[in-house]
């Protein structure tokens, strides 16, 4: 499903956290959205999500192949376009589930509560259950929330967007809490579906290689305002990189081809001062 944001900006009390952010997604396209600490990454994944007022317009389809596009007031829908029988897009939050008392199988089975039944069928179970093997925890299916680590109840929330069946994935932060092989392992995933099932990913990183191991194409956010969106290899240079973070950074290559983005020293300290 298609995916195009125009002129989207939020605005908490008098402060503009967002300004008037424009850019076109493509089916099956992995896009990663950087930027310093409150540049607005997640506000816009809320805004796309229908979770925060917004002006501006976001703009699903066509939806099926129907030709039909349709505009979704996010606000006013809550991110919850159908696309079949379950919503066109799911949204997984920096916290992702909640400490609770629900086992991991039935958080990911609430995933689809709109279309669930009093009788959960075989084959809904079935598709849990595999959501969970995809992602190596199908062995914490009867675990509780409350028992998990932080990564282990991030991949279970993970779970629960996939059973949705989305077309449009939103993404805060979704490797965060994760050792190197997990965060490796779950993008590899996401790349596949991404690529199989034409489901187009939208996620907010803070590890730039990871990044630029994962994604098509990157936004770089600053101030609430868009200041690029390329091609990994195209905007992943010293210089917007420098421009972004305000750091030295060196742009190297790994021997499978992927770009690494070495830290070397911040141009300016905590309280604004130019380092020299």
């Amino acid at each position: 499903m298609k995916l195009e944001v125009r002129d989207l900006s939020v605005r908490y009390g008098p402060e503009t956290v967002m300004n008037n952010i424009g850019f076109t997604l493509d089916p099956g396209e992995k896009v990663a959205v950087l930027g310093p600490n409150g540049a607005g990454k997640s506000t816009l994944l809320k805004a796309v999500a229908g979770l925060v007022n917004v002006t501006g317009q976001v703009i699903l389809g066509p939806v099926n192949g129907s030709g039909k596009s349709g505009y979704v007031s996010p606000s006013a829908h809550g991110g919850h376009d159908r696309c079949g029988s379950h919503a066109a897009v799911a949204y997984l939050p920096q916290d992702g589930l909640a400490r609770s008392g629900l086992t991991v199988l039935e958080a990911v089975l609430l995933g689809r509560h709109e279309s669930l039944g009093w009788r959960v069928s075989v084959a809904e179970l079935h598709e849990a259950t595999e959501k969970l093997d995809c992602l190596g925890i199908g062995h914490l299916g009867q675990r509780t929330l409350d028992t998990l680590s932080g990564g282990q109840r991030q991949l279970a929330g993970l779970a629960q967007a996939l059973y949705r069946a989305p077309r449009i994935l939103l993404l805060d932060e979704p490797t965060s809490a994760l050792d190197l092989f997990r965060q490796m392992l779950v993008l590899d995933d996401l790349k596949e579906l991404a690529h199989e099932e034409g489901m187009t990913v939208l996620l907010v990183m803070h590890d730039v290689s990871l990044a630029a191991r994962f994604a098509d194409r990157i936004l770089f956010m600053k101030a609430g305002r868009l200041i690029a969106d390329d091609r990994s290899e195209a905007v992943l240079t010293s210089e917007m990189v420098g421009e972004v973070y305000n750091i030295e950074a060196e742009v190297l290559r790994s021997s499978n081809g992927s770009l690494h983005v070495a830290p070397v020293r911040p141009l300016y300290a905590a309280f604004g001062e130019t380092i020299t």
